[in-house]
C-alpha cells in the first residue's frame, strides 16, 4: 500500500510540478496529503493470499532460472 500511495503523489503532483527549493516541494507534498485525507477511502484488498504466492514462487523460479543461466 505505501507504493501505491508515493506512485499516486508521484502522479498526481510530483512529476510536472516545478519545485524551486526544499520547503516548496515540501509543501507540495503536504498539501497533496491533506487533500487525499479529506475524502479517506478504505483499501479493499480483492485478491486471495494463496494467487498472490503462487506468483511470487513463480515470479522466483523465473528469476533463479535465469541468474542461474546467466553464471554458466
Amino acid at each position: 500500500m505505501v507504493e501505491r500511495f508515493f506512485r499516486d503523489l508521484t502522479t498526481q503532483r510530483l512529476r510536472r510540478g516545478v519545485f524551486k527549493s526544499v520547503p516548496e516541494l515540501v509543501e507540495a507534498i503536504e498539501e497533496y496529503i491533506e487533500k487525499h485525507n479529506e475524502k479517506p477511502k478504505p483499501f479493499i484488498w480483492t485478491a486471495k493470499a494463496n494467487d498472490i504466492l503462487e506468483k511470487v514462487v513463480r515470479a522466483n523460479c523465473r528469476l533463479s532460472s535465469k541468474k542461474n543461466g546467466a553464471l554458466h
